[in-house]
């Protein structure tokens, strides 16, 4: 059989239908981009509160350059996300809109990730390099990331932490009530651990993070608020044998990152007290690829993991496992590195993540 041979005939209507899609791929690309600065800027917010205005109107409203915000406006209009009365002028964002598109909306305010897409571009040039090099980035790299994390954070996990996340742990919202040692490795901005800290005062909590910027801010809130029972702390924790004796860790979105995993989790099976748990966070992908497929967040997965959670990982002499390293290599881990019992669970407010209870 020659090479000719093994080259599938060219398939003109499939052609065409991907020239379509692409072209879909390109103006949906802009709109993300645009969606990311009007969520910095309070676009959608200001719409949200001063419907049917003109673009002159709604500046002087919001506090912004009428010119900016009316090409702005052009690709919300374009992309159908706002409604343009032309005889009027006048810009509304429908409600229905508004429902994932505003600070409001949270936790559905789905222009909040958005803001991944520019992180992305952001480090494309040194991306192109490590594509040939092989090398990994180092959090420095990354302008905005942690802001942008917690942010994102704060929706899926922070706000549903009491109602929906500690209940698969059955009566450890009473043990928190009554008071117990907790830690949260690679904390990140510190949001969970702020709230609560807020929400059990009789608990003692604990943040470790590599980067104190990452968890600055919420230290001088904890600080200001009087939380006697909250301290953060600056650790490399790739670098540590035990930290403490702790009743409960927790670690959201931050093992896959690590420069030894399995190292990570061992050192929080050792850090736990007789009895104690370990609630982990991450994403709820698989690591086969072919059953990713049909997740329609697989894409936006697989671009943080190329732009961020590997090359980290890469960066710090780790594995590079990536977001996308799968339940099935996170429940591998986690029996491997000692915990007596492993649960998985999917929770019905978050179709991202999988979350899983350890227990030493």
């Amino acid at each position: 059989m020659t090479v000719q041979e093994h080259i599938p005939a060219f398939d003109g209507t499939k052609a065409d239908a991907f020239a379509e899609r692409f072209v879909g791929t390109l103006n949906e690309a802009a709109l993300a981009v645009m969606s990311s600065l009007g969520h910095r800027a309070g676009l959608f917010d200001g719409l949200a509160a001063h419907p049917g205005l003109t673009s002159a109107a709604l500046a002087a409203k919001i506090g912004v350059s009428e010119r900016y915000l009316r090409e702005w406006l052009g690709v919300m209009v374009t992309s159908g996300v706002v409604d343009y009365d032309p005889t009027a002028r006048t810009y509304t964002l429908p409600p229905e809109h508004a429902a994932f598109l505003t600070r409001a909306a949270s936790p559905d305010n789905m222009a909040v990730t958005t803001q991944f897409v520019g992180l992305a571009a952001s480090v494309e040039d040194k991306l192109l390099d490590r594509f040939k090099s092989g090398e990994g980035l180092c959090y420095h790299h990354f302008d905005r990331f942690h802001e942008v994390m917690a942010e994102d954070s704060a929706q899926l996990v922070v706000a549903n932490l009491i109602d929906a996340i500690l209940p698969v742990v059955p009566g450890l919202i009473a043990r928190l009530e009554s008071g117990i040692d907790v830690a949260d490795f690679g904390c990140g901005g510190g949001l969970a651990m702020l709230t609560l800290a807020k929400a059990f005062p009789n608990s003692r909590f604990s943040g470790f993070d590599l980067c104190e910027d990452a968890f600055a801010r919420t230290a001088d809130v904890a600080a200001r608020e009087g939380l006697g029972n909250l301290s953060f702390h600056t650790r490399d924790l790739s670098r540590e044998e035990v930290i403490g004796a702790f009743d409960l860790i927790t670690a959201f979105d931050a093992v896959h990152d690590q420069a030894d995993p399995k190292g990570f989790l061992r050192l929080i099976r050792r850090s736990l007290n007789p009895g104690g748990i370990f609630l982990m966070q991450d994403i709820g992908g698989s690591r086969d690829l072919e059953k990713n497929i049909a997740n329609p967040f697989a894409p936006l997965l697989f671009m943080i993991s190329s732009m961020h959670c590997m090359p980290i990982s890469l960066g710090q002499g780790g594995p590079g496992l990536g977001a996308m390293w799968g339940v099935e290599t996170a429940e591998e881990y986690l029996a491997e590195t000692g915990f007596a019992s492993v649960e998985t669970h999917r929770l019905p407010h978050d179709p991202l993540n999988a979350y899983f209870v350890a227990r030493a």
